[in-house]
């Protein structure tokens, strides 16, 4: 006679739990147990959220399980459950063995967990049902292209990316008071401000004074944002002054601790980023987008400096070169402009298009070509938690007709969307989307270029070095080789 015990623990999602009558069969090697049923005497087993423990008794003896087999019934008024992971031990040996699952458990099918369940197709023991929960993902999960010239998303969301009921209720509670807290400045904005300092009466003890009130017009601030703000990744190593850019080396002498232009480029101090992507961008009503150029300097200081800012591409008398040395009002203004640009960009690219939606394609090609039980897609499916869902809602309630793009920025739903669009055309992710390469692309690789200065860039490459040695050793492990070529069964598919 052996004994074991049994851990189920019922997901997060809401609802997830469920009445219906679960059933479990134990397997080792060549051998099995008979049918149990899971079931405490007087409780509502699988609640969500909770963990269940069972003890079961067989006359057959597994010193270590490893596999199981499982289903439910569409017993009672709520069958539908989402199992996370169940543990089995043998209670003489004390082995436990561990099945992830995280799934949602439909009625009368039959599923089969391996212990860890980790493997390579092709060195699945249960092939055919691997095919066949493959095939019911890609049913599940669906490609549709909902914005014309944009990645492809998934048609409907499945309810395995649904979010928990934890989350949904702490976002609906965040949203309530912050909600709350927007009505008072709301109501509070018709007080007439006769100054900068005026504004800080609306900022309620929830959303505080923002930090950047301080030092939001001085220079090296603004720089520091360029290295390491919302877009640390736009900066470029200048070798040399755009024809479109009409800045000049008389304008910019004074700002560059006596160098010349191209003294500050031989030492690798002088750096540019380009807007041009923003050119031609369609905004709402009579607001303007501006598509800037802007000039920095690294000083000695190790301060990076913005010393020339032309807010559109076309050089001319109509499109002037600002300075630090002009009137304050003036070079406050360019920088702002400046600044709307950059937010814009930051938003349509940075956020939307290279997180949310590069991400939604990438992790839509991975559920479908996938099996959950492929070592790949454990690697990276905790990084798509929630993805789908994020942008599901995002579609709904931020880049959607009125909106909150529509009614918080100059760009609008169509100007983003026109930008993103653009950026199709350049961005790979072998280049922006790897850290090494991107920045070598930008001249910035080199840890002397803005030594002491360009923190992202040094605190990034360290967690990109630690996640490439861990990936490379975990990949290596399961393709036991150094050089891993892609010819299983599941990965041809992959990016078609």
């Amino acid at each position: 006679m052996a004994s074991y015990k049994i851990a189920v623990k019922t997901g997060d999602k809401k609802g997830a739990g469920t009445d219906a009558n679960v059933y479990i069969v134990l397997y080792g090697k060549g051998i099995q147990t008979n049918k149990f049923t899971l079931d405490t005497f007087f409780k509502n087993d699988f609640e969500r959220g909770n963990i269940d423990n069972y003890s079961v008794d067989s006359e057959v003896n597994i010193p270590e399980v490893q596999r199981i087999e499982l289903w439910r019934d569409a017993y009672g008024l709520f069958s539908n459950w989402y199992l996370d992971w169940i543990e089995v031990t043998n209670l003489a040996t004390n082995i436990t063995s561990i099945f992830p699952a995280m799934k949602w458990i439909k009625e009368n099918q039959r599923y089969f967990f391996n212990h860890i369940d980790t493997c390579l197709p092709q060195d699945d023991p249960f092939k055919q049902m691997r095919m066949l929960e493959l095939q019911s993902i890609q049913r599940d999960y669906q490609i549709q292209v909902k914005v014309p010239g944009l990645p492809a998303q998934v048609k409907e969301l499945p309810d395995d990316e649904r979010f928990s009921f934890d989350y949904q209720f702490n976002m609906g509670l965040k949203g309530k008071i912050y909600r709350d807290e927007s009505q008072r400045l709301v109501m509070a904005s018709g007080v007439e401000w006769k100054d900068v300092e005026d504004v800080k009466s609306v900022y309620t003890p929830v959303f505080g004074i923002p930090q950047g009130s301080k030092t939001f017009n001085d220079d090296a601030n603004f720089g520091r944002q360029r290295l390491n703000g919302l877009n640390p990744s736009i900066l470029n190593l200048c070798t040399q002054i755009p024809k479109s850019f009409g800045v000049t080396e008389t304008m910019v002498k004074p700002f560059l601790e006596g160098k010349t232009m191209k003294q500050a480029m031989d030492d690798k101090r002088l750096f540019i980023i380009d807007m041009a992507i923003l050119e031609g961008c369609p905004t709402m009503g009579e607001h303007i987008m501006t598509s800037p150029f802007a000039l920095f300097y690294f000083n000695d200081a190790k301060c990076l400096m913005p010393i020339a800012i032309q807010l559109f591409q076309k050089k001319g008398p109509s499109n002037p070169v600002f300075l630090p040395s002009d009137p304050t009002y003036t070079w406050m203004l360019a920088k702002m402009w400046y600044s709307l640009a950059d937010s814009t960009y930051h938003q349509a690219l940075t956020h939307l298009n290279f997180t949310h939606l590069m991400m939604e394609g990438i992790s839509l090609a991975a559920k479908r070509n996938l099996a959950p039980s492929h070592p790949i897609m454990k690697l990276l499916n905790p990084h798509f938690i929630y993805l789908m869902a994020i942008n599901s809602l995002a579609l709904g309630t931020l880049i959607n007709p009125g909106g909150s793009i529509d009614k918080t920025s100059s760009a609008g739903i169509n100007g983003h969307f026109y930008i993103m669009k653009k950026s199709m055309a350049f961005w790979r992710l072998d280049i922006h989307g790897t850290l090494p390469e991107d920045l070598k692309r930008r001249g910035v690789f080199d840890q002397s270029v803005l030594n002491g200065a360009y923190h992202m860039r040094d605190d990034a490459l360290l967690l990109y070095d630690a996640i490439r040695i861990y990936v490379k050793k975990y990949v290596i492990h399961y393709y036991c080789k150094l050089i891993i070529t892609f010819h299983t069964t599941q990965f041809p598919t992959f990016g078609s």
